[in-house]
Parts: structure tokens; sequence; C-alpha cells
């Protein structure tokens, strides 16, 4: 199992988080950095993370990301670098997922215990209306946007993601439900970032960027025909 992290000055956070993960659960942590001039990755290598050059933009971070991690890695876990997501609890998304259960596992932060301040009211609501377009769509039954999730990577791949910015993770929620992958969501303890501020929920102006473009990813998705028979296996 491979971690992908996507970075971009996090360099207050990056090393505790790199340490939180179990490495007896998941050998494979690669930093997909977009950029950092604060150290990021001199710290995450030295926390033990492979480190890649991925470009500017959050999806295009994850894409590669998945491109760097371990070969023989079967399932791909993705979260942030700020510190808030649990990494040392990454089995209770990931396990499912290995043992063949499930296709894709989120971490529901709203469904889980959450830190005073941890979400801004905008992202609860967010998570909420993109979880009841998508239900109406798909039939897929969604609570939250969390970026901490695992996904089966042969399923993952047929996804042809094409989302290279902040979409990224409600064009995957959207094509796996239409894809009818085994789909979970896992009540998870949420913390406030541990350093420095949100490039989204920290300013009025990366809220509307990020929201716009979650917004038009899923216009697009919508409009779009659906792969043929993404989910692997039986």
């Amino acid at each position: 199992m491979s971690v992908v992290i996507p970075t971009l000055n996090e360099a207050g956070t990056i090393g505790d988080v790199v340490r939180e993960i179990p490495r007896a659960f998941a050998g494979d942590v690669v930093v997909a950095d977009s950029g950092s001039r604060d150290g990021t990755d001199r710290i995450a290598r030295a926390a033990g993370a492979r480190v890649i050059d991925a470009g500017r933009g959050y999806g295009r971070a994850c894409a590669r990301g998945v491109e760097a991690a371990d070969p023989t890695s079967r399932v791909i876990v993705f979260m942030d670098g700020d510190g808030a997501d649990r990494g040392d609890l990454v089995e209770r998304i990931a396990g499912p997922v290995l043992s063949g259960e499930r296709d894709f596992v989120l971490a529901s932060r709203t469904r889980g215990e959450r830190e005073a301040g941890a979400m801004l009211w905008h992202q609860v609501l967010a998570g909420r209306l993109a979880g009841w377009g998508i239900g109406a769509l798909y039939g897929a039954s969604y609570t939250d946007m969390c970026a901490f999730r695992a996904i089966d990577r042969a399923a993952l791949g047929a996804l042809n993601l094409r989302e290279t910015t902040y979409g990224w993770n409600i064009e995957m929620q959207m094509q796996a439900a239409r894809a009818g992958l085994r789909i979970a969501e896992v009540p998870l303890p949420y913390r406030r970032r541990a350093a420095g501020d949100s490039k989204v929920a920290g300013s009025l102006g990366g809220t509307l960027r990020a929201g716009s473009r979650i917004v038009a990813t899923f216009l697009r998705v919508a409009a779009t025909p659906a792969p043929v028979n993404p989910r692997p296996g039986p």
C-alpha cells in the first residue's frame, strides 16, 4: 500500500504527518510537492518519505503521486499534509480495500469528532451539498469531500480522472459512484491544521477559487459519459 500526500509549503507539519503513518501498514509514503519554498521536501525526506516534484495543482500532485507510488501497491491512500488527517488511523480506511471488501473508502469528518475550528461552516455545507448532488445523480451516499481516502489502484486508473486542481476529490467521488464501485464512508476524528494557513479555507479568495473549480468539475462530470466497466474483478 502507498500513501500519497500532496503538499505546498507544509514545512511546519509534514514531518509529523509522515512519521505518524504506521510503516508496518503503509511502507511507501510519497510526498508530491507542488513547488514548496519552505523546506517541505527536505523535512519530508528526513522523516522517511519519498519526495517528487509534482508541479502546480492539487489534482496534478495527486495523479503524479500515484504514478510514482510503488508499482506493487494495490491500494492508494490520499491524505493532506497539514496535520489535520489522522494518519495513525489509516488502517480504518485502507483495511476494507486491502481485504477486497470495498473498492473505495473515505474518511468522513462530518460524521466523526472534530476539534473546534477544524472545519468552517461552509466546508460542512459544501460536503453535504456535493453528497446530495451525487446521490441524486448516481444513488451513492456521501457526507463529505475529505481528502483522506483509500482506493483500489486498478479501479482508480480506470476512472480516468482529468481534474488537475481542487476538483480532484469530487471528480473521484462522482466517477466512483457512477462506476458502481463498492463505496463506504468511515467516521474519523479530524484535527485543526497544525501549522500555517489553509490554501482553501484560509482566505475568501482561496475559498472562492476552490469552490468554483469544484462546481465546474461537478457540472463537467455530470454532463459527460461514464467510463465503461471500470470496476475491477468480478
